[in-house]
């Protein structure tokens, strides 16, 4: 049984999409970037469905439509509620790494680079480090009525990145990009001096770290439904989610 042309379209059109929609920010077209970011992450969770992934890697992706819908528009209510949005995605994306990781190797799996145990106790501290100096950073410059969503959202966004890496390094880099992503963003809210396109940064990490994350989760053992890693059909979803 040859794989069905369905998954290799639906991630086509979302490379497509993707490439339009870096093109329109960087061409300073807002029609083109209000048409082509709402339909990235339905692209992206057809995809999923298609090769049989996990519902709830769905859910994470539709949750960040949410979010990329609510942003479009230039108010704070719909900020927080795009934060929300995206918030709901990271829990979804925590019970996956849950589900399909690999934590137990920082306690008991050898290798080469030190212990597991003290791989995982430097990876803590990383992200630990990096969400307290971002915090301090930016809480200052923060409007007052923001801080504590901001701060609240980052500790779950710095939780879902450390959790991608019991994923393996693609998805890990998903999540690092997510998080320099949604720092980004913050700094704008800040009033910090931005980068020369910084809409144009945010989307290129966000859409890799999208990518990275599906394509990690969709890797690991039992996350595609039997049919759909054997052959690549579009069984429907369900059986290891």
């Amino acid at each position: 049984m040859t794989r069905g042309p369905a998954p290799r379209l639906l991630l086509g059109a979302f490379g497509v999409l993707a490439f339009g929609d870096l093109l329109a920010l960087l061409a300073d077209f807002g029609a083109g970037h209000a048409v082509c970011k709402p339909l990235l992450m339905p692209l992206l969770a057809g995809y999923v469905a298609a090769v049989g992934g996990p519902r709830l890697l769905i859910a994470a992706l539709l949750c960040g439509w949410g979010g990329d819908t609510l942003l479009l528009f230039d108010a704070e209510p719909a900020f927080l509620a795009g934060m929300g949005s995206f918030a709901a995605g990271h829990v979804c994306y925590l019970v996956l790494f849950r589900r399909y990781g690999n934590i137990r190797r920082y306690a008991t799996a050898g290798g080469r680079g030190g212990s597991p145990r003290t791989r995982g106790a430097v990876l803590v501290a990383v992200y630990a480090l990096a969400l307290a100096v971002t915090v301090a950073l930016l809480w200052s410059d923060l409007p007052a009525d923001m801080r504590g969503p901001v701060a609240g959202y980052s500790l779950l966004l710095t939780a879902m990145a450390f959790g991608a890496t019991t994923l393996g390094v693609t998805a890990a880099a998903g999540g690092a990009l997510f998080l320099l992503s949604d720092t980004l963003i913050a700094t704008g809210v800040a009033e910090w001096p931005q980068l020369p396109r910084p809409d144009f940064a945010i989307m290129l990490t966000y859409i890799a770290a999208q990518y990275l994350l599906v394509t990690g989760v969709l890797a690991a053992p039992g996350a595609r439904a039997p049919q759909a890693r054997a052959y690549g059909g579009s069984q429907p979803v369900g059986a290891e989610s």
